[in-house]
């Protein structure tokens, strides 16, 4: 029974190639449109999903060198209740804090803190070469999961577009084999009814 099974279905894979006199064009069309979508599907996918995962990595990397730690000082206290936005979890403060910057000139900026944190306390900041408080970078495996993940999306994305575009195309195929069946009926159709009727 199994090996009954197989034959039939690779008989019907099989079909659109064989030479068989009722094979008309566009099944031909039909089968390669078939064949190039799922040879490419995963290649655009694999192209696509590492270019991403490689450029997202890139500009991350480039995040975190444009943008270093300093130390700074609180100039006020930290607000004692957190302010935490529906769904979040991170309990965070907004505070005036005052940071040196590298050429020795004195800066100010709100910045994340603790809750409760009072004045004078040491906290770490991020700022960017132009001495600017920046939120804190991902770190390295970080940075390396994000880029994965919008590989992945990527990836799918574009494997998934090749095989949408292939479907596409063979209902086109099928359109047009209904357009040609119903001229062909209006032909036909007459005589089939003199001689039955």
């Amino acid at each position: 029974m199994a090996t009954t099974s197989r034959t039939v279905q690779r008989r019907v894979w099989l079909w659109r190639w064989r030479n068989n006199p009722l094979r008309r064009r566009s099944d031909r069309a039909e089968a390669w449109v078939i064949l190039c979508a799922w040879l490419f599907a995963p290649l655009a996918g694999v192209f696509a999903g590492q270019t991403t995962a490689g450029a997202v990595g890139h500009d991350l990397a480039e995040r975190r060198a444009r943008v270093s730690a300093v130390r700074a000082v609180l100039t006020e206290n930290a607000v004692t209740t957190p302010q935490t936005a529906p769904g979040y979890t991170e309990s965070v403060a907004w505070a005036t804090v005052r940071w040196t910057a590298a050429d020795g000139s004195p800066h100010t900026g709100p910045a994340k803190v603790e809750p409760g944190t009072k004045t004078g306390a040491q906290v770490t900041v991020w700022a960017d070469r132009a001495d600017k408080l920046v939120s804190r970078p991902l770190t390295a495996s970080q940075a390396r999961w994000e880029a994965a993940l919008f590989g992945a999306l990527a990836g799918s994305g574009a494997a998934g577009g090749v095989l949408v575009g292939g479907r596409v195309v063979r209902i086109r195929l099928d359109r047009q084999r209904m357009a040609e069946w119903d001229r062909e009926w209006e032909q036909v159709g007459p005589r089939w009814r003199r001689t039955t009727g």
